[in-house]
């Protein structure tokens, strides 16, 4: 087993895409990235802890590789969008990866210059490339946020 961890915005997304990805094996949505232990959802709202919404994805790599883990990274946020993603605005929401190896660093840094440099983004990607630090987990009613609400479903199916 592997771990990888992401922020793109709001987490209750993020965490429902990952985990539609066969090979991921859980995914947690929390904090990371700030300087406030053990923060809560109302700390790191105020966009005074430095954490940014994140998820943290358990993977088997012999079924998915961390590549097509950024790949869908990519594709389900904006990653030009600095400190914001839609109507969340705030650093709590940056596009970050938060790597966990020298591995994961130098896959994300080369798939943020190929994506910058085929044109598939317009302007220019803000996404970090940082360490992984302490992970925190949210709050129990934020874990499978949009599986429980139903929401997972409507965005799957067109509902």
């Amino acid at each position: 087993m592997a771990k990888a961890t992401f922020a793109a915005g709001c987490f209750w997304g993020v965490e429902s895409a990952f985990r539609r990805v066969p090979g991921v094996t859980d995914a947690r949505v929390g904090y990371t990235g700030g300087h406030v232990p053990n923060p809560t959802y109302e700390q790191v709202c105020t966009d005074r802890t430095g954490h940014a919404e994140a998820v943290e994805v358990d993977y088997d790599p012999d079924q998915v590789s961390y590549e097509d883990l950024l790949e869908t990274f990519w594709a389900i946020h904006d990653p030009t969008q600095r400190n914001r993603q839609g109507p969340d605005v705030g650093s709590q929401y940056r596009s970050a990866v938060f790597v966990h190896d020298a591995e994961q660093e130098s896959a994300a840094r080369s798939m943020k210059d190929r994506l910058q440099e085929d044109g598939r983004v317009r302007g220019e990607v803000a996404t970090e490339i940082v360490p992984a630090g302490p992970f925190y987990p949210a709050e129990d009613y934020h874990q499978r946020y949009e599986e429980k609400r139903g929401h997972a479903l409507q965005r799957l199916f067109g509902l």
